[in-house]
């Protein structure tokens, strides 16, 4: 909900300042696909609801026809304290050890990237893994 309220707001201060600016929603790829693990499901339904949110948004700016660009970054496993921190069974830890990850560093380069666009160009969705992961 937070990040519906975050975007609209977002659209209104770009909209009245006449702003031709971008949105980035930061998603994940399981925003995009289920993994038939259990306990995990909450995480994947708010991501899809991004990926809904952006793509709805992306639709209604058009319409309205405003200049403002909307872009998914959807990463895979990136290395974060808070990965760290929210798995807590020992064999899913040990499991995660072996997935290769991204760093955030990654992520900050993909959004670069997406804003380095010109103004013609609109990067919907930017999917970005590491190497080697199977997700």
């Amino acid at each position: 909900m937070g990040l519906c309220i975050a975007t609209r707001e977002a659209v209104k201060i770009m909209q009245a300042k006449k702003i031709d600016g971008h949105i980035i929603h930061i998603n994940s790829v399981l925003g995009h696909r289920v993994l038939p693990s259990p306990g995990g499901n909450v995480y994947p339904a708010s991501k899809f609801a991004v990926t809904a949110l952006t793509e709805t948004l992306k639709h209604e700016l058009r319409h309205l026809g405003l200049k403002i660009k909307i872009t998914s970054v959807s990463p895979g496993i990136v290395e974060t304290e808070f990965g760290r921190n929210a798995i807590t069974d020992p064999k899913r830890i040990e499991d995660m050890k072996k997935h290769p990850k991204l760093t955030s560093e990654n992520v900050a380069n993909a959004v670069l990237y997406v804003l380095s666009t010109p103004p013609d160009v609109q990067i919907p969705e930017l999917t970005i893994q590491p190497m080697g992961e199977v997700l």
